[in-house]
């Protein structure tokens, strides 16, 4: 019967994947190529479609898969990488060096091109064997800064004041309306944060530029190098203009190409045919789903954020399809709403009673992120990922100062002790604030009894982890609100794992959500999936 459902997916999955095949294979050349990646800034955690001429924009897990594949590939001579400006924070530049690493490690040449670098993106291409500039770019190795901004003296001559509760000391997202600077406790978390990430930045250029880690902190002090200057202390390697890379290609891989024509192939086209299909679609390769939950996370929907009815609904027809071997959720979420977060992770839980559910998390993963991410059964981070927040906050604009300083008065009629609690005309009263930090209160033990469960803990074991704080991924891991440190392709190795799978066993990887189709149309065409509110 499953089968039988899913004929006209397979046929439609069939017909996609011999177009793709064939098309690559026209743009292909006979012999060895090099493989050209083109990065936006940032990349993308969804693909883009291109319109008007403009090309489509790769996602940063083709990216990835796409040099996995280059670097086993006997045709691929080695790789040109063209960097437009950092990759993304810290986790997706981690994440890329750490695959241009892999490249280079196989034996193949990867060169690394780019007008000026930055802290970010000189990490990601620090990964490459030949990083560039040309001979006007320059270096700007700043290090890393984390901005505050502090609002409170503003709204006080404006007359707004912001009335927060919150349930967790470190839960700091009010801060920034409700103070004139941080708080010790979030001063604390910031000075914690910023000292695992310039870990991270200095043990991945060390590494990447094989300069001693003081040597690269040395450096970050001087910040800026031309590009001269940033040959001579070991960040780049050559200064060369765009029209002379080529003799180096051919110098890199004699008798690939020739003086007047270097065979390269751009990555999608080379994607289309080697990488995206893994397997042929009738062969048996195992279907995984790849979900990217991508923004804020809000009740309601359309297609901004994380919106809960489609996702929900998009979670619940993964449940369903009985063909599905496994669900990669990719998570880059600075939270949201908290009731949605636990339907999601509710979903997720669901899901994972009947296949494995391994979460990938991207720069950030905080707060209903990271609520929704411990609904996996597996949790993988960057170093650098901002994880954890496990906290609760809410509150309210209080506009009554500014209305007064504008002439505007207000006579409200009120039926119910709290019918104004909402209303921005005046703050909290204590026994309305003492209401809302029991509710607080309540959601934020919700939050640490799924944490709890999600992961394996007691709740006594969460608590101490659960005042709202910010950690980086490394120290996620070390507290066990993560399993293992890595990237999308290092959770699909754990789903390979969970499914009993080789290293080199064929995967059909389907992204969700797909692209926003017309929505009017979409509702008479498409089943409820059994998602009845």
């Amino acid at each position: 019967m499953a089968r039988e459902r899913n004929l006209p997916r397979r046929l439609a999955t069939g017909a996609g994947w011999l177009w793709r095949r064939g098309r690559g294979r026209l743009r292909l050349p006979r012999g060895r190529f090099w493989l050209r990646l083109r990065l936006p800034s940032p990349i993308p955690e969804s693909p883009t479609p291109g319109f008007f001429g403009r090309p489509a924009e790769l996602c940063y897990l083709d990216v990835l898969r796409a040099l996995d594949a280059a670097r086993t590939d006997p045709r691929v001579a080695g790789v040109l990488v063209r960097f437009h400006g950092p990759p993304g924070a810290m986790a997706r530049s981690s994440g890329l060096r750490r695959a241009l690493m892999r490249v280079r490690e196989a034996g193949k040449p990867a060169v690394a091109f780019s007008e000026r670098y930055s802290s970010l993106d000189l990490l990601a291409a620090s990964g490459a064997s030949h990083v560039l500039l040309p001979e006007s770019g320059s270096v700007f190795l700043t290090g890393l800064r984390l901005d505050g901004l502090y609002l409170r003296d503003l709204l006080d001559r404006l007359g707004v004041r912001v009335d927060v509760v919150r349930a967790g000391d470190f839960k700091a997202a009010g801060e920034m309306l409700t103070r004139s600077g941080p708080s010790q406790e979030n001063r604390e978390q910031l000075a914690a944060i910023a000292d695992d990430l310039f870990a991270e930045l200095e043990g991945g250029l060390a590494e990447g530029r094989g300069l001693p880690g003081e040597e690269v902190a040395r450096l970050v002090d001087r910040a800026l190098f031309p590009a001269a200057a940033a040959v001579d202390a070991g960040l780049i390697d050559g200064v060369r203009y765009p029209d002379e890379i080529e003799s180096l290609l051919l110098e890199l891989a004699p008798g690939v190409g020739r003086p007047d024509h270097i065979p390269v192939v751009d990555a999608p086209a080379y994607l289309s045919l080697r990488a995206r299909d893994a397997g042929i679609p009738w062969s048996g390769a195992q279907r995984i789903a790849v979900v990217i939950a991508e923004g804020g996370i809000r009740s309601g929907g359309g297609f901004r954020g994380i919106a809960s009815e489609p996702f929900r609904a998009l979670l619940e027809g993964l449940r369903r399809d009985e063909g599905l071997a496994g669900v990669l959720v990719r998570i880059d979420s600075p939270g949201g709403d908290a009731v949605t977060s636990d339907l999601l992770w509710r979903g997720l839980r669901r899901i994972g009673e009947e296949r494995p559910v391994v979460a990938s998390l991207g720069d950030v993963a905080a707060s209903g992120g990271y609520f929704m991410a411990s609904g996996a059964a597996t949790i993988v981070a960057e170093a650098g990922t901002l994880t954890g927040s496990i906290g609760v906050i809410g509150g309210k604009l209080d506009a009554s100062g500014l209305l007064e300083r504008l002439g505007v008065h207000s006579e409200p009629t009120e039926r119910g002790a709290r019918a104004g609690l909402l209303s921005p005309e005046r703050g909290f009263s204590n026994e309305e604030r003492n209401a809302l930090r029991d509710e607080m209160e309540i959601l934020h033990g919700l939050f640490v009894d799924r944490v709890a469960t999600g992961r394996g803990l007691s709740a006594e074991a969460v608590r101490p982890l659960a005042g709202g704080r910010v950690w980086s991924g490394s120290r996620a891991v070390e507290h066990a609100l993560a399993d293992r440190l890595g990237g999308p392709l290092q959770a699909l190795s754990i789903l390979r794992e969970r499914l009993g799978l080789g290293a080199e066993a064929p995967l059909s990887l389907e992204l969700h959500p797909g692209m926003p189709r017309l929505a009017g149309l979409a509702r008479l065409l498409r089943p409820s999936r059994g998602v009845l509110v």
